[in-house]
C-alpha cells in the first residue's frame, strides 16, 4: 500500500496520467502509467478508454442463470449483522455474498457490451460495469456521489415509493453523513450539494431507479502531489462498508466469510489534471469453480432478511440495453 501511495503521489506531482485499481482491503493495489497499461487490461472510465468499440453479433441477446447461496446460509450472516446493529455496534452494514452464474458471454464481451460509467476487464480474471462514482476531482473540488436505494422503474410511482421508503431513507442519511465526514478529512468547506436525487439505470430486462446524493469540498492547491494519500485515506468506500467504518469493517470480515478481493474496491484514472474513479460494484469474477457474481446491500435495524436476500439476487444483472 505504501508503495502505491508514493507512486500515485509521484505521478500526480509530475502530472503523469495513470490508472489505479485498488482492492477492498487495500492489500493488492495496482498503479499503471496510462501509456503502459497492459493489453489484457481493458478500461473505460467515464468515456476515457483504451478500447476501440466494435459492434458484436447478438449484442442484445444473452442468457444469464443464477444460483444464489441458500437463504438459510444468508439468514445466518444477516442475523449476525442484525445483532451487531441492535447492540449499537454499527448503524449500517453492507452485507455481500457471491452468486454462482452462467452466462453465454466472455468477460471481454461483457465489458464491450455493458453500459456503465466505470468498466474494467482485468486479465480475464474479473469484469466490472459499475454505475457508482467513488470520487471525482476537478479544479481543486472533490466530489462524491453515494448511491443507496434501488427500485424497479416499472413499478407504478416507483420514484415516490423509493424516496418515501423509511428504511432506504435512513440508510441514505447514514451514508451521506459518513461520506461527508470522510471528505472532511481531506478537504474543507464540505457540503451536501444535492440530496437524494434519482438516477436511471437500464438493463436488458428491466430499468431501475437508483437514489444518489452529491457531496463536495475544496482540496488544498497542492492536492496533485498528495493524490495517493487522499485516495487511501478515504478507503474503503463508505457506501460499500457502513458506519462507523472501522467497527463495521470488522463486522463484515467476521460475517461474510468469503474474500471480496477487488469487488467493492475502486478503479480510477488521473488524466494529468483531474481525477475520476468508481466503486467496483456489479462485479463478475472467474474462479476455479466457474463464474461468480458478487452483490449485496445495506442492512439497518429496519431491514428484513427476505427483502435483503431478494435484493442481493436482483442486483445480479448485466446492463446490456
Amino acid at each position: 500500500m505504501e508503495a502505491s501511495i508514493k507512486l500515485m503521489n509521484k505521478y500526480g506531482a509530475e502530472r503523469t496520467p495513470f490508472l489505479f485499481i485498488i482492492d477492498f482491503e487495500m492489500k493488492q493495489p495496482l498503479v499503471f502509467k496510462l501509456n503502459e497499461v497492459q493489453s489484457d487490461i481493458l478500461y473505460d472510465i467515464n468515456g476515457i478508454s483504451n478500447v476501440i468499440y466494435q459492434k458484436l453479433k447478438n449484442n442484445s441477446k444473452y442468457t444469464l442463470s443464477k444460483k444464489a447461496i441458500d437463504f438459510s446460509i444468508y439468514k445466518l450472516a444477516f442475523d449476525k449483522v442484525k445483532n451487531h446493529l441492535n447492540y449499537g455496534n454499527s448503524y449500517l452494514v453492507n452485507l455481500t455474498q457471491p452468486t454462482e452464474i452462467e452466462i453465454n458471454l466472455s468477460l471481454e464481451n461483457i465489458f464491450l457490451l455493458s453500459q456503465a460509467k466505470y468498466k474494467l476487464c482485468f486479465k480475464d480474471e474479473f469484469v466490472v460495469f459499475s454505475p457508482e462514482i467513488f470520487i471525482q476531482i476537478k479544479d481543486q473540488t472533490i466530489s462524491s456521489f453515494p448511491m443507496k436505494g434501488t427500485i424497479d422503474a416499472a413499478i407504478p410511482n416507483a420514484a415516490k415509493i423509493i424516496l418515501s421508503d423509511e428504511k432506504e431513507t435512513a440508510e441514505h442519511y447514514t451514508i451521506v453523513d459518513l461520506i461527508r465526514n470522510d471528505l472532511s478529512m481531506v478537504a474543507k468547506d464540505v457540503k451536501v450539494e444535492k440530496f437524494r436525487y434519482i438516477d436511471h439505470l437500464q438493463t436488458s430486462n428491466k430499468n431501475l431507479l437508483q437514489v444518489s446524493s452529491k457531496i463536495s469540498g475544496l482540496l488544498p492547491s497542492d492536492y496533485c502531489e498528495r493524490i495517493g494519500d487522499i485516495i487511501f485515506k478515504l478507503l474503503p468506500a463508505g457506501s460499500i462498508s457502513g458506519a462507523p467504518k472501522i467497527k463495521t469493517l470488522d463486522i463484515i470480515k467476521k460475517t461474510e466469510l468469503y474474500n471480496r478481493g477487488y469487488y467493492t474496491g475502486i478503479v480510477g484514472l488521473f488524466d494529468g489534471q483531474n481525477l475520476d474513479s468508481g466503486v467496483m460494484i456489479r462485479f463478475i469474477e472467474k474462479t476455479q469453480h466457474g463464474l461468480v457474481y458478487k452483490s449485496g446491500g445495506g442492512i439497518t435495524t429496519m431491514s428484513e432478511a427476505e427483502n435483503e436476500y431478494q435484493e442481493l439476487i436482483d442486483k445480479v444483472y448485466v446492463p446490456i440495453a
